[in-house]
């Protein structure tokens, strides 16, 4: 029982790690500088298949594409190791359909309509080709876009990805046709009320987004996979979601790959905001240099 619970409660960090949401309407010429961490990074929103797109850019080099999770945003996927990452890399971070300060289209989302905005996206910013790391539901997301726009791709990094229902426990699929706003991590609720004062509605309406994406989902088929002929890097980790042997198998599937399971629970390799501790070291996340060893 014990263990059920362990991965009932990791399956509810897959789905929903939020924070900000916002709908102005703007296009991908209006940026605004920020500065986060004491980096520098230009902002903007831009309209893309009925969304208002919103973005990030880090650094500078060639382009890396982050894609976060299911019910996250750029900051609680990937706010530890941007810093990290943009010190030799152009960092693209965005912000998928009603999540974080993207809009929604009102209609359902998916991993294929999810990866057509991102190449959207990149073609409305001038880039013809770039790499991508994706984390979970960004991990499927990615590999649409390896397999849907192989043109735009250089190299990919699946974080935790998913391609077959086989890849999580049976637990897994019956948690998410009863799934709840109840069932979301009271810190990662608030992280999403805190930049959205009050927009309780905009907080379900993610969280029956991802809901539904993740009850409709289907199998990649293998053949689909095993098209994609770009060089991939796997990660994931010992205790995560993604079953060992199902990322085992899609490095099997993927030609140009290579595979990396590491000790810890679902994005704690990346420092995923739900797995900070108070002992928390940047130095702990060992992906970062494999990242770069791998990209180069």
């Amino acid at each position: 029982m014990k263990a059920f619970v362990s991965v009932i409660s990791l399956v509810a960090l897959v789905l929903f790690a939020c924070t900000e949401k916002k709908t102005e309407n703007a296009t991908a010429k209006e940026m605004n500088t920020s500065v986060n961490d004491s980096k520098a990074f230009k902002s903007g929103y831009a309209a893309i298949n009925g969304l208002h797109m919103y973005y990030e850019i880090y650094g500078g080099g060639d382009p890396l594409v982050l894609i976060h999770g299911g019910g996250s945003t750029i900051q609680t996927s990937f706010e530890k190791i941007i810093p990290l990452l943009s010190k030799n890399r152009q960092i693209i971070a965005v912000e998928l359909q009603a999540h974080g300060r993207t809009s929604d289209r009102n209609a359902a989302s998916s991993f294929e309509q999810d990866a057509d905005d991102v190449a959207a996206l990149l073609k409305s910013l001038a880039i013809t080709k770039a790499d991508f790391f994706g984390f979970s539901n960004g991990a499927t997301i990615t590999l649409q876009i390896a397999i849907r726009h192989p043109q735009i791709v250089n190299k990919i990094i699946l974080g935790s990805p998913l391609f077959n229902r086989d890849g999580v426990s049976s637990g897994f699929w019956d948690f998410m046709k009863n799934a709840s706003l109840a069932n979301m991590p009271q810190p990662l609720q608030d992280a999403y009320l805190k930049l959205n004062p009050g927009d309780t509605a905009g907080l379900q309406t993610m969280h029956d987004r991802d809901a539904k994406r993740m009850v409709d989902f289907k199998n990649i088929p293998e053949a689909k996979i095993q098209s994609i002929t770009a060089p991939a890097l796997i990660i994931n980790g010992d205790k995560d979601v993604i079953l060992s042997e199902h990322v085992l198998a899609l490095h099997k599937l993927l030609a140009n790959s290579q595979l990396a399971i590491i000790p810890g629970t679902h994005g704690e390799y990346m420092g995923e905001v739900t797995t900070i501790t108070h002992d928390f070291k940047e130095s702990d996340l060992v992906i970062v240099p494999m990242i770069e060893k791998f990209l180069k």
